[in-house]
């Protein structure tokens, strides 16, 4: 069973935990850490990494999905946790030197998968990975394959409504996009 630490509006801990499974039957909000990885492109655009998530997945099955993205337990840092997952989901061995925070959002909402309502109620922590990808190693239980996209244009299509291939959290995109359109290293073409 996995504990999360219930968290106030500010995304800090309250001191009481909950299990997973409660945190979504119940929406009661908890922590995430959403890792985006990106590189140039052939064409020069700027291409970020998606999950696409496993099948048997309690929510989004098959969609593709932020770079690495997970919960954070009870009682575990953010980065920590960021760091773990990444290596659990994509077997990249990062560094916290290598990862930059660039931001915060909240994840707030209800829908039936596998015919289960699935309530979700996240407070958000971002960070941009900046060290080598080289071969991926996915962990199958969670992720089915991980693709590189130009990042313009899953921007475009989450902009535009259509979500039949994304769940890409439309907030901790922009959050990448406005970080890198503010350090000049997103080249929209």
């Amino acid at each position: 069973m996995e504990y999360l630490d219930i968290v106030d509006e500010n995304g800090c801990p309250t001191g009481t935990v909950v299990s997973r499974d409660d945190a979504h039957e119940k929406g009661i909000r908890h922590r995430t850490a959403h890792v985006w990885i990106i590189r140039g492109g052939d064409q020069g655009q700027t291409e970020i990494l998606l999950q696409k998530r496993s099948e048997e997945k309690d929510s989004f099955p098959g969609m593709f999905d932020t770079s690495s993205a997970g919960h954070v337990p009870a009682g575990q840092q953010v980065l920590e946790s960021a760091i773990r997952e990444m290596q659990e989901e994509l077997g990249i061995h990062a560094k916290p030197e290598q990862m930059r925070f660039i931001g915060t959002f909240c994840i707030r909402y209800e829908k039936v998968f596998h015919g289960k309502l699935f309530r979700d109620h996240e407070f958000t922590h971002v960070y941009l990975y900046e060290g080598p990808v080289g071969t991926l190693t996915l962990q199958a239980s969670e992720i089915s394959d991980a693709c590189w996209f130009d990042l313009e244009k899953v921007w475009s299509e989450i902009q535009s409504g259509d979500r039949h291939r994304f769940c890409v959290p439309v907030e901790g995109l922009k959050i990448l996009r406005d970080f890198l359109l503010k350090s000049g290293k997103y080249n929209k073409k």
